[in-house]
C-alpha cells in the first residue's frame, strides 16, 4: 500500500509541478503530431520561430494550434523572456529565463548542446553545498545505525501507542544527538525531477535547440528513431543514462535513514525511478539525455570525491 502511495505521489509531483501534459502538444484528430526526422512531439508553446524549411513549413500546417502565431513570434536568436506572455509561474520563472540562458550561451560557443550541459554543471555547482550537506547526514546516519537498531530491537513486537511514541522519540534524540534530519536525504535526489522537467521544456519549446547538433547527433533526436536508422551511438546514451542515473541515486540514498523499513521504502523507490527514467530514455532528446548524463556523472563523482576527502580528515 505504501509503494502505491509513492508511485501515485511521484507521478503527481511530476504532473502539477511541471505542466507536463498532452494539452500543450499539435494535435490532429486527437493525435499528438511528431516530427517524422527525429521522433520529437511538436509543442503549441514554442518561444520562437523554427529556421529549419521542413520543420517551419510543418508548424506552419498547424498555425491556428499555435498559442502564439508563428508570425509574431521572434527569432530564438532575439528572443528575450519578456517576449512571449504565456502565463504561468513555472514557465516565466523557469523555462523562459532557462531557454533564454541556453540561447545566449549556445550563440557564444556555437552549440546548443554543449550549452545545455555547461549550464547543468553550473546548477550543480551552485548546488554543491546543499550536496554536501545531503553527503555529510548520510555519515551521520550510519554512525548512529547501530544505536537505532538498538532502539528497533528494544521494541520489536511491540505495537501499541505507548511503545510506538516511546520508540519514536528515543529514536528522535538519536537523529538530534548525530545532528541528522531524516528527510533532507532523500530530498537532494529529488530535487534534480524538477530541473530535468524545465530543462526538457525549454529545450521542446526552443526550436534552435533541437535543430542543433553535437558528436553526430541531432539535439531533437530521440534515441528511439536514432536506433532505428542505424545510429547506435544512440544505443551508447540510453546506456549512460541509466549507468549515470543508478549510481547517483543510489549514492544519493545509500545508508539514509538506519531504518530498516525506510530503507526499503527507498530501495523500492530507488528501484522505481530507475525502471521509469529508463523506459523515458528511449523518447528523450538528445540534448536533455546530455543533461541527464552530464549533471548524474558529475554528483558520481562529486560524491567520490566528498568521502575520499572525509576518510583522508579522519585518518
Amino acid at each position: 500500500m505504501k509503494q502505491k502511495k509513492i508511485i501515485a505521489l511521484l507521478i503527481a509531483v511530476l504532473f502539477l509541478t511541471t505542466g507536463c501534459g498532452t494539452s500543450n502538444y499539435l494535435k490532429e484528430e486527437k493525435k499528438v503530431i511528431t516530427y517524422e526526422r527525429t521522433g520529437q512531439s511538436l509543442q503549441n508553446n514554442i518561444l520562437c520561430k523554427p529556421e529549419e524549411k521542413e520543420l517551419y513549413e510543418l508548424y506552419e500546417k498547424y498555425n491556428d494550434q499555435l498559442k502564439t502565431k508563428l508570425e509574431d513570434l521572434p527569432t530564438c536568436q532575439e528572443f528575450k523572456p519578456k517576449d512571449i506572455k504565456y502565463s504561468g509561474l513555472w514557465e516565466s520563472i523557469f523555462v523562459k529565463p532557462l531557454a533564454w540562458i541556453i540561447l545566449k550561451l549556445g550563440v557564444l560557443i556555437k552549440n546548443y548542446g554543449v550549452s545545455v550541459m555547461l549550464i547543468g554543471l553550473s546548477i550543480r555547482l551552485i548546488l554543491l553545498p546543499f550536496s554536501k550537506k545531503t553527503l555529510d547526514q548520510s555519515e551521520n546516519m550510519k554512525k548512529a545505525a547501530p544505536e537505532i537498531k538498538k532502539i528497533e530491537s528494544k521494541y520489536a513486537g511491540r505495537s501499541d501507542s505507548d511503545a510506538m511514541m516511546m520508540k519514536s522519540q528515543e529514536t528522535m534524540l538519536i537523529y538530534k544527538k548525530y545532528k541528522i534530519n531524516p528527510v533532507s536525504g532523500c530530498l537532494m535526489a529529488f530535487i534534480q525531477l524538477p530541473l530535468f522537467f524545465a530543462f526538457l521544456q525549454a529545450i521542446n519549446r526552443v526550436p534552435a535547440i533541437f535543430e542543433d547538433t553535437l558528436l553526430g547527433m541531432n539535439l531533437g533526436m530521440t534515441p528511439w528513431i536514432g536506433i532505428r536508422e542505424g545510429q547506435y551511438i544512440y544505443i551508447l546514451l540510453i546506456i549512460l543514462i541509466i549507468l549515470t542515473t543508478y549510481l547517483s541515486f543510489k549514492n544519493s540514498m545509500n545508508g539514509q535513514s538506519g531504518n530498516s523499513e525506510m530503507e526499503r521504502q527507498m530501495q523500492f523507490t530507488l528501484k522505481f525511478m530507475i525502471i521509469m527514467i529508463s523506459i523515458a530514455s528511449f523518447s528523450l532528446p538528445t540534448a536533455i539525455a546530455l543533461y541527464w548524463i552530464v549533471t548524474n556523472g558529475f554528483i558520481v563523482i562529486q560524491n567520490f570525491l566528498f568521502k575520499k576527502l572525509r576518510n583522508k580528515n579522519e585518518k
